[in-house]
């Protein structure tokens, strides 16, 4: 596998090739990992924050503020056999479809010994899975997790509603091999399960498939910045 700095470094290069054009500032993973442990960040609010200096940040406890904003790129705390550290954590939701499944992956994932942030549901009381797939997305894109896991009937949905929040890769896997190539090739940060096409076994496979697999080759970081060019384009 390509070290790391490598492939901050094409992804790095590929964002400001498309942004050569432009004033608007990038962060990278060697201005993050510059930092002392638990500092804080002032970010520009139309700044560029890459995949690997999310990663960096959630690694050093580091907080990423964005100016002109209350919100701020913090860890937050949970129970969980993971300890206080993002890196380890696990944002999970399901709608009312998905929440029998959703419940047995939370058990699964503790046993693991990540945390995990569960924003529910929390019954087969009927709900909108838009709602779930963000607030999962949500604290994945702020840091306070590393991955996500969105469970609905299909999987289809929410990695619609996911993947419009920026800096979210998300990826419906239906076995082993699409979650290992979600996560190598396109480095997908949000996982999403149909309930209705899929058992519990081969769920939790699939889970445990894609927290296991890290990222691929420089080829692949190198498509996947195309991938985070062209969602800035459209970024207000």
């Amino acid at each position: 596998m390509v070290e790391r700095a490598q492939v901050e470094k094409l992804v790095r290069a590929a964002l400001q090739a498309q942004l050569a054009q432009t004033t608007r500032s990038v962060i990278d993973g060697a201005a993050v990992n510059a930092l002392p442990m638990g500092a804080t960040l002032r970010v520009a609010a139309d700044a560029l924050i890459t995949p690997l200096a999310r990663d960096a940040a959630l690694e050093r406890n580091i907080t990423l503020l964005v100016e002109g904003s209350s919100a701020a790129t913090a860890p937050q705390s949970a129970t969980g056999k993971g300890g206080n550290d993002p890196k380890q954590t696990v944002a999970i939701g399901a709608d009312h479809g998905g929440f029998g499944l959703k419940q047995e992956l939370v058990d699964h994932l503790r046993q693991a010994g990540f945390r995990v942030l569960d924003v529910g549901t929390h019954s087969k009381e009927a709900v909108d899975y838009p709602d779930f797939a963000y607030a999962v997305a949500r604290h994945v894109a702020d840091g306070s997790a590393a991955t996500g896991i969105v469970v609905d009937g299909a999987g289809i949905g929410s990695a619609m509603a996911a993947n419009k929040v920026p800096g979210i890769r998300a990826a419906l896997c239906y076995d082993l091999a699409s979650a290992s190539n979600a996560r190598e090739h396109n480095y997908a940060n949000v996982l999403t399960l149909g309930a209705g096409m899929i058992g519990p076994n081969l769920a939790r496979q699939i889970v445990d498939k894609f927290l296991a697999t890290p990222w691929g080759a420089d080829r692949h970081a190198r498509r996947v910045a195309k991938i985070t060019a062209i969602e800035q384009r459209y970024s207000k």
